[in-house]
């Protein structure tokens, strides 16, 4: 790669994961940001499987990870009074490697701050192509000609929205909605999770050390509207529709108001026709996310390598983008299968369909189905071919 000049909007996991693998090829990158900091906390993420694990060695950061990694553990399906029905095993939450999300953007950041413009409280406001470029205005910076630029900027992309067209027609809604906040731990030991259900709505720790924990509330409902973005409202709301909940829900929602570190969106799958238009490209949730559950961190390191080295190659970046989603996007979209059932594995929208699970993972997590719930767990993650690049060989 001969200097090629790269804009990337978004300092997520994406946007720095293909900043590092474009270092290491000579290209010149900024990245934009439109938060005025690095965003840290969040949840714990995991990579499993031989295809991470060659990536994030090859990327040089697999040691670094395993020397951050989170001491994971079972996650429990409980009763209203906390007793555990379903223990789901380690594997099934953590991989191979697990580590929160924040201490994962840090590394990547700390990986690429030297060789890249990071460009915090800054975004993308108008892309216009021309004949081997793209004309970029900034919100606040002076207008700049780049080759390539690259949306890393998560499921509800604004370089996506520019480039490809509005949300509602790349996004599709799977009946549910999430939230979460980080909260102390009240689960009584420092490893693992808990997960209590009822008809429609679940409310889920999950330990991050011994006195932290992460809470998850999931619940059966359409697709927000804009004027319920709003955060008192959505507090306001999560409290309606939890406050009578049982087990340590209550005391979950004591920590709703103070808390700064509020998500909450709907259960979503992004689904574009094509990854790239012209020299715009898309990269982890932007072209392929998922809300929860469809393995979106791994996959966007895994899309960050491949469409680093695609570039690498010294073709158009027209043929490049082509190369990156005919191979990415058969395995993005079995990722994305994920996602589209956690809002149903959470909570059912049946006392019914809560004992079914149960009675469903309590076989599959039997002695006799060991080996087999592990295939099914890993196979996934697994199922992809990763090119032998040259300079990753």
């Amino acid at each position: 790669m001969n200097q090629l000049k790269v804009l990337i909007s978004g300092a997520g996991v994406a946007g720095p994961a293909l900043a590092l693998c474009l270092a290491r090829s000579g290209a010149r990158v900024t990245l934009v940001e439109r938060a005025p900091a690095l965003r840290e906390g969040g949840q714990a993420v995991d990579f499993r499987g031989p295809v991470h694990r060659r990536v994030l060695e090859q990327m040089g950061i697999w040691k670094a990870i395993h020397e951050r990694r989170t001491q994971a553990g079972e996650l429990w399906l409980i009763d209203r009074d906390g007793a555990p029905k379903v223990r789901l095993p380690e594997l099934m939450l953590a991989g191979d490697v697990e580590i929160v999300r924040g201490a994962l953007c840090r590394l990547l950041y700390e990986r690429t701050q030297d060789s890249t413009d990071y460009r915090f409280g800054e975004r993308i406001v108008g892309v216009t192509q021309g004949s081997g470029a793209v004309h970029v205005r900034f919100e606040h910076s002076a207008d700049e000609t780049f080759d390539v630029v690259v949306g890393a900027d998560g499921l509800h992309s604004a370089t996506r929205s520019l480039a490809f067209g509005s949300e509602a027609s790349n996004m599709q809604h799977h009946g549910y909605r999430v939230a979460s906040f980080g909260v102390p731990n009240m689960l009584g030991r420092a490893r693992g999770g808990s997960a209590y259900s009822e008809p429609g709505r679940c409310v889920s720790l999950a330990a991050i050390s011994a006195t932290q924990a992460r809470a998850l509330l999931v619940y059966a409902g359409p697709a927000f509207r804009a004027e319920e973005r709003d955060v008192r409202w959505q507090k306001a709301a999560l409290r309606e529709r939890f406050g009578d909940m049982g087990w340590q829900t209550a005391e979950v929602l004591s920590h709703l108001e103070e808390a700064e570190d509020l998500y909450v969106d709907s259960i979503a799958t992004v689904h574009v026709p094509s990854y790239a238009q012209g020299r715009v490209v898309l990269l982890g949730d932007a072209a392929y996310g998922g809300t929860l559950g469809g393995q979106g961190t791994s996959l966007a390191v895994v899309g960050a390598f491949v469409l680093a080295n695609e570039l690498s190659l010294g073709r158009s970046p027209e043929q490049a983008f082509s190369r990156y989603e005919a191979k990415l996007r058969p395995y993005a979209n079995g990722c994305q299968k994920g996602a589209t059932r956690v809002g149903g594995f959470f909570a059912p929208r049946s006392a019914f369909g809560i004992g079914c699970r149960n009675v469903m993972y309590r076989f599959l997590t039997s002695r006799a189905m060991a080996g087999v719930f592990e295939r099914l767990v890993k196979s996934t993650a697994g199922d992809f071919v990763l090119p032998a690049y040259p300079e990753a060989s």
